[in-house]
């Protein structure tokens, strides 16, 4: 039996494909305005048995292709336990929002927290900061390593946090130093959702923001617990709608 798993996201689209349990093929893009178009023409070209979509374009995955939809926290929770199995704690730094999963024994989500009322400690938010301080995304995480701490932002509200880090490069500071200062804001916020959660380890780091080696150092330190930490983070949740598609 093959099974697919479609996660329609915010800033990306992801697709896996399982086979006998195994991916068989994984895709996957922006998102762009035309994005009906783009996965009606993915899943006309690609052979399953079954569908499950997740993502924020769910619903209108479920009206215009008849398929059948899960929450992103269900789908990022079994991608995680497929992976890593007896993992407790699952947290995802995506392009518009951050969740963390407390999960029970058998990998079921016990509890949730989520952020999805604005754009502070997302991937949107790296991308802006990211920008107002001249780096490129990909070199982000590695600048704010080489910075030093002591630098604190007073502003998580994207606005104002980009007013802030360009002022501070005004009055001299070195932009790591200010990447750096941005990570620890960052952090900050998703620590907090995982300390209330009452986590346990290991925690599984998913999303965008997993392959950002600040974040992922930052977590780990605080946490004082395993992170781990998949090959493909951004393709959890397809791969976790893929495995529900296949009879989990």
């Amino acid at each position: 039996m093959r099974a697919a798993g479609l996660d329609i996201g915010s800033r990306t689209v992801e697709f896996v494909v399982l086979e006998g349990g195994e991916v068989a093929s994984e895709q996957w893009f922006d998102t762009t305005p035309d994005v009906e178009s783009e996965c009606a023409l993915l899943l006309e070209a690609t052979a399953f048995d079954h569908l499950m979509v997740t993502g924020y374009g769910r619903a209108l995955a479920e009206l215009k292709f008849d398929a059948t939809t899960v929450t992103e926290i269900r789908a990022h929770a079994e991608g995680a336990w497929a992976l890593f199995p007896g993992c407790r704690t699952v947290l995802d730094v995506g392009g518009q929002d951050t969740k963390v999963m407390a999960l029970g024994p058998e990998g079921r989500v016990a509890a949730f927290e989520m952020n999805d009322r604005c754009a502070a400690g997302t991937g949107k938010f790296l991308e802006a900061m990211a920008s107002a301080l001249g780096f490129a995304i990909d070199a982000f995480g590695a600048a704010a390593l080489r910075g030093s701490e002591g630098l604190r932002l007073s502003n998580m509200c994207t606005v104002f946090a980009e007013s802030e880090v360009v002022g501070l490069v005004t009055r001299g500071e070195k932009r790591e130093d200010v990447a750096r200062a941005v990570h620890d804001s960052i952090h900050r916020r998703s620590l907090a959702m995982v300390r209330k959660l009452s986590p346990e380890g290991p925690v599984v780091f998913s999303g965008g923001g997993a392959r950002n080696p600040c974040l992922v150092r930052l977590m780990e330190d605080d946490l004082g617990l395993e992170v781990l930490v998949p090959e493909r983070p951004h393709m959890l949740g397809a791969l976790g709608a893929a495995v529900i598609a296949g009879g989990r």
